[in-house]
C-alpha cells in the first residue's frame, strides 16, 4: 500500500481538513469531521481502492481514532494475505 493512496482516500472523508494542510498521524480524526457514518464510507472506499479487507475485529473506534491507527490496521490487512501464502 502506498501512503499517498491511503492519504488520498482518507482526506476525501475529512471535511474539516483544509486541502493543503498536513494531517498529523496522531490527530483525532473526529477533529477533522469523521463521524461514524463517514467511517463506514471510508472503510468501503479503502477496501475498494486499496484492495484490502479489514477483519471484523478491527472495526472499532480505536482503529478509526487517528490516521496512524487506521494506517496500521490497513497495513496489517495488506500484509496478512502475503503471510498466509508463506
Amino acid at each position: 500500500m502506498e501512503d499517498n493512496e491511503f492519504d488520498s482516500v482518507l482526506r476525501r472523508h475529512l471535511k474539516n481538513l483544509p486541502e493543503d494542510a498536513e494531517l498529523p498521524g496522531d490527530a483525532p480524526l473526529k477533529k477533522y469531521g469523521l463521524d461514524s457514518m463517514q467511517a463506514v464510507e471510508l472503510l468501503f472506499d479503502l477496501e475498494d481502492e486499496l484492495g484490502v479487507v479489514l477483519p471484523d475485529e478491527m472495526m472499532t473506534g480505536d482503529t478509526f481514532a487517528t490516521a496512524e491507527s487506521l494506517r496500521r490496521a490497513v497495513g496489517t490487512a495488506v500484509d496478512e494475505p502475503a503471510a498466509e501464502m508463506s
